[in-house]
């Protein structure tokens, strides 16, 4: 399968204009890892000082990029860092080749860019089991380097792309006594979305100041708000990796500042919802809050067994209401839950209340509620004050036609 070009319909009208952020600078190639005529490395260079958090997949068959990232982070930030990112290969469920080809990726950058090697981080993503011929990664690396400026994110948001159909980016400036914090990120993911930490991958850089370990804390808690938050297709990928970057060029120091702390989230939701309304032929952004469970861990767990049903997705793309499938979801989730206490509804419409259709219930306003392209599904479970909302997206043909030849 060769470059998706159909454009999801959900994508925004444009890539966004991200700020620069001092400290950070991004370069591209064309390695032709997978395809020819298109950029499938990314660079980033990280000037000394900059504190790095990851958040990464809890998946047992995760990829030797990601292990080695896991090793990594937390370490000392008086060095530089680099990223490096391959598209078109995942270098996952390669064994030993896995390591020799991420052992050689670091060694190349480090050498080419002065920067030790425990300060570079990589990510791989695209196939599953196939050896990553990495020689064509190194063999570009003094070229991307030789070329990385400021400016150049928006490159590095295309040079990610897997099956996606647009770059995603996001950004957001917050002030802290009197001065600027930037913050901007760019994110790659599509398919095999059903996070258990963050999402495929993420790239994330503010000039804010902060220590890695309040940076981490930060980080690990707006993912499970964000991120962990979204699914396409209830499958977790070998290769998730969240990296936010810290390089301190503002001077402004945001530990425990809320400001900060919103704005990343902010950011972080942002990439978060980019990646659902990128989902494989998807053709509706679907939010589902739920409110009224026993506790906010009930309430996520219904959320994701509505969005991760396949009946669910499958009316929602055929604009159905068919409330009686997040019945069947919510039965089936293993949360607490009250059959005769349970109200639903679609956008405004109401559905279903106290455990019976609604007495105000209209077919037809519910079903023009699912015309649209942004749809809601909002459960009161009526039995405590637990609460969560989670995103997905619908399910089509246009899913299995990416997926049924992904390695052609």
């Amino acid at each position: 399968m060769g470059q998706i070009t159909k454009v999801s319909p959900l994508a925004p009208a444009t890539f966004p204009d991200l700020p620069i952020i001092k400290g950070v600078r991004f370069g591209t190639a064309a390695a032709g890892v997978k395809y020819q005529g298109r950029t499938d490395v990314m660079m980033a260079i990280l000037d000394p000082g900059t504190a790095i958090a990851g958040v990464f997949t809890r998946s047992r068959t995760r990829a030797a990029p990601v292990l080695d990232c896991q090793e990594k982070i937390g370490g000392a930030n008086d060095k530089g860092a680099a990223i490096l990112v391959n598209s078109g290969n995942a270098n996952a469920f390669t064994g030993s080749k896995g390591v020799e080809a991420v052992t050689a990726i670091t060694k190349a950058v480090a050498e080419t860019c002065d920067i030790p090697q425990s300060r570079i981080f990589t990510s791989s993503t695209g196939v599953i089991g196939e050896p990553l011929p990495f020689e064509r990664v190194t063999a570009v690396i003094a070229d991307v380097f030789g070329k990385v400026d400021e400016g150049g994110i928006a490159s590095a948001a295309k040079a990610i792309m897997t099956t996606d159909t647009y770059a995603k980016g996001a950004s957001a400036t917050v002030e802290v006594d009197g001065k600027t914090v930037s913050i901007a990120g760019i994110a790659k993911g599509s398919g095999m979305i059903a996070p258990d930490m963050a999402t495929m991958l993420v790239y994330i850089f503010t000039d804010a100041a902060i220590d890695q370990k309040s940076l981490q804390s930060l980080v690990s808690a707006q993912a499970d708000t964000t991120f962990n938050c979204i699914t396409v297709d209830s499958d977790t990928s070998t290769s998730d990796s969240l990296i936010v970057a810290a390089t301190g060029a503002s001077g402004v120091d945001v530990t425990g500042n809320a400001e900060f702390s919103g704005a990343l989230e902010r950011v972080m939701l942002d990439l978060a919802h980019q990646v659902v309304r990128d989902g494989e032929g998807a053709t509706k952004f679907v939010e589902i809050a739920i409110t009224g469970a026993a506790s906010d861990s009930d309430a996520k767990v219904h959320g994701m067994a509505i969005a991760n049903s396949p009946l669910i997705k499958t009316a929602i793309a055929g604009e159905d209401p068919n409330w009686g499938r997040v019945v069947m979801a919510i039965g089936k989730s293993g949360a607490e839950a009250d059959r005769d206490k349970l109200s639903i509804s679609f956008g405004d419409v109401e559905v279903a209340k106290d455990g019976w259709r609604s007495p105000n219930y209209s077919e037809e306003a519910a079903a023009a509620h699912m015309k649209g392209e942004d749809i809601r599904i909002s459960v009161d479970l009526g039995i405590g004050t637990g609460a969560a909302t989670v995103w997905t997206c619908d399910l089509t043909h246009g899913y299995i036609e990416i997926n049924a030849d992904y390695r052609s």
